[in-house]
């Protein structure tokens, strides 16, 4: 038994294949759903914008902070070192490291 026959009409539906006529019958409707549809990207993509600028400006802010050091550590290096004493003939300078002799 078919079961196309227990289902009353539906000998009678058509396929889209024998439809000659538009899916959307009114072409003033499609424009609303286009103009939503730009609607909603457009909300997406200031919020997105919105989202980008605050990541971009903690970006910048620690580039800022990086320049800042570099700039410092660089005037640091940059400075003459202060003059060390003048030794005096005859005398050694002292050395601040003792060596010692380990037997094993």
């Amino acid at each position: 038994m078919p079961i196309s026959t227990a289902i009353k009409g539906l000998q009678s539906i058509k396929s889209m294949q024998s439809v000659v006529k538009s899916g959307i019958p009114n072409k003033e409707d499609s424009d609303f759903i286009k103009l939503y549809m730009l609607e909603k990207e457009r909300t997406r993509l200031k919020s997105e914008e919105i989202r980008i600028q605050q990541r971009l400006e903690i970006i910048q802010g620690r580039l800022k902070e990086i320049q800042l050091y570099y700039d410092e550590k660089a005037g640091e290096m940059h400075t003459p070192a202060p003059p060390q004493k003048v030794k005096k003939a005859g005398k050694e300078e002292k050395q601040d490291w003792k060596t010692m002799s380990i037997d094993y």
